[in-house]
């Protein structure tokens, strides 16, 4: 009875973590929420800081599983980890509906080719940039200091992924530095919202 009970109650605890993932977010709602968000990423996700990744158009699951992290302390940072704090699930849905449906066109810098773009990072971040697997940031346009610096936290483990720990430990600083480099120089344009 007692362990029909435990896996009752660990199933139910499983299903609440999928409905985090799985609730459909209200864009126009994600678009008043998204107030809180303008001053370091923008209303459109173009961010307003250097220390700011751009997150418009990003993957919804890929914003859903960043914000539930900082809200949940799986990833630290100071100010975004106080900011999802007070978000519910359905704020965070919305919040990803809203940044993930803003259309975003990447173009690589003159003279660049696609076959130039660092090996180890286009299978999940793309050649230019645009995520091409769903829990994968853009990379397209971020700042050098930014985009080193995650690289950094993953190696070190202040950051934690399942596929980005393994590859940025194989990665020196110079091999950091050059992806970095070849991705902010990739101009992201995100249209100002109206």
């Amino acid at each position: 009875m007692r362990l029909a009970l435990i896996l009752g109650l660990g199933g139910v605890l499983l299903a609440q973590a999928g409905l985090a993932e799985e609730l459909p977010g209200d864009p126009e709602a994600g678009r008043k929420k998204a107030g809180q968000c303008r001053t370091c990423h923008g209303l459109n996700g173009f961010a307003q800081i250097p220390i700011a990744p751009h997150i418009g158009g990003e993957n919804p699951l890929y914003i859903v599983h960043q914000l539930t992290a900082f809200r949940d302390g799986t990833r630290e940072h100071e100010m975004m980890s106080v900011v999802a704090k007070a978000l519910d699930d359905q704020s965070i849905a919305d919040l990803a509906a809203w940044f993930s449906s803003q259309s975003v066109t990447a173009t690589l810098p003159a003279g660049a080719t696609e076959d130039m773009a660092p090996e180890a990072c286009v299978g999940c971040h793309g050649a230019d940039g645009i995520a091409l697997i769903e829990d994968a940031p853009n990379l397209a346009g971020e700042n050098v200091v930014y985009i080193e610096t995650q690289l950094k936290a993953f190696r070190t483990g202040k950051r934690v992924n399942d596929t980005m720990t393994g590859i940025a430990a194989e990665l020196s600083d110079a091999d950091m530095n050059a992806a970095a480099d070849w991705y902010a120089a990739i101009k992201l344009d995100i249209p100002p919202v109206k």
